[in-house]
């Protein structure tokens, strides 16, 4: 049977207006990748849900091809949104397929090159702002509450709807949720529509680890961080918008939301890419978390089934990697040289 994306597979469990039309890129099915090596360490069965592999590289595919749908079945000709990235890359290629004209404001100097440029070359009018992404956030809201223009953030609700499809995914790989869930956690839109998602599907529940950055965790700290800062730029946000249901989830699933240092996190994703597995860095932020905690005695993951959701790409954010780059030894193009160079 031919894959036609998470609306058809999945439209009995969303709750999705009559006039949707479905606009579709065959997001979803995403990979759950077993991590044998890494998962001895912890003595548990370990996955990762790789969402990077969806069609514009982040897991924001799920919720936005929900969100277009809804827009275009009523009518609109302009969405909008405020991204750190992913969703910038994402709303502009919905877009794109629906013929709708997309307008995407980033706070200027706080988004990676790989995310700019799917938002460009999808054809995105994109504005950047002197501000973070809170101010931006805050102007696009304002400007869809005056004018037919569509918001398309993870606020809209039908992107909750579209992301909730990942947990029924992991629940159809295991035939059952995991024991506990890690991920990043930014502006919340994620860890609320995964636990949407387990609720709704009835297989299960997990404990539920989410993760922000040392530099922007107001949900750890307690109050909005004014000028969030973090190498995890798709976490960068300092007052998420679904931060009660963050919390909400954490707190209902008998888990907690923690921070991790830069560190901890590039550490994470060097982890993985030694795995096969490249993410960009916010990406690692959810097995930071589960090193972090297992280290200090406060996760026992022995014995059992432990999901990592890696939300985007490595490509998506490469500048880290290619900073530190050194450049390549050049030799003659000769056998003796080479063989010279690898040593065998």
């Amino acid at each position: 049977m031919t894959y036609q994306g998470l609306i058809h597979r999945y439209r009995l469990y969303l709750d999705l207006p009559a006039h949707a039309h479905t606009i579709s890129l065959l997001e979803g099915d995403t990979p759950l990748i077993p991590m044998p090596r890494l998962g001895r360490e912890f003595g548990c069965d370990l996955f990762v849900k790789f969402e990077g592999l969806n069609p514009t590289g982040s897991f924001k595919d799920r919720g936005m091809t929900a969100a277009i749908s809804e827009a275009v079945g009523r009518g609109a000709k302009t969405i909008i949104c405020a991204s750190t990235g992913n969703t910038a890359a994402s709303a502009a290629a919905y877009a794109a397929r629906a013929g709708l004209r997309s307008i995407v404001l980033i706070p200027e100097g706080k988004v990676a090159v790989g995310k700019l440029a799917g938002a460009i070359a999808y054809g995105a009018e994109v504005i950047q702002i002197q501000g973070s992404f809170d101010d931006a956030l805050s102007l696009v809201v304002e400007i869809t509450q005056k004018t037919p223009i569509a918001l398309v953030n993870s606020i809209n609700p039908y992107r909750i709807e579209g992301q909730k499809t990942a947990s029924f995914e992991i629940c159809d790989v295991l035939s059952s949720a995991p024991d506990w869930l890690c991920l990043p956690v930014g502006n919340a839109g994620n860890i609320t529509s995964y636990w949407a998602g387990f609720k709704q599907y009835q297989k299960g529940l997990p404990r539920v680890l989410g993760v922000q950055a040392e530099g922007a965790a107001p949900l750890v700290l307690g109050h909005p961080v004014e000028k969030p800062e973090t190498i995890a730029t798709a976490i960068r946000i300092g007052k998420p918008a679904r931060g009660e249901q963050a919390l909400e989830a954490a707190h209902e699933s008998d888990g907690r939301i923690i921070a991790v240092s830069d560190a901890q996190i590039l550490d994470a994703q060097c982890i993985l890419a030694s795995e096969g597995v490249w993410v960009e860095p916010a990406s690692a932020a959810g097995l930071a978390g589960l090193m972090a905690e297992t280290a200090k005695g406060s996760l026992d993951a022995k014995g059992k089934t432990v999901v990592v959701v890696c939300t985007g790409h490595g490509m998506k954010d490469p500048s880290i990697i290619t900073e530190s780059f050194q450049a390549p030894k050049v030799i003659p193009a000769n056998y003796e040289a080479l063989l010279d160079v690898i040593g065998e």
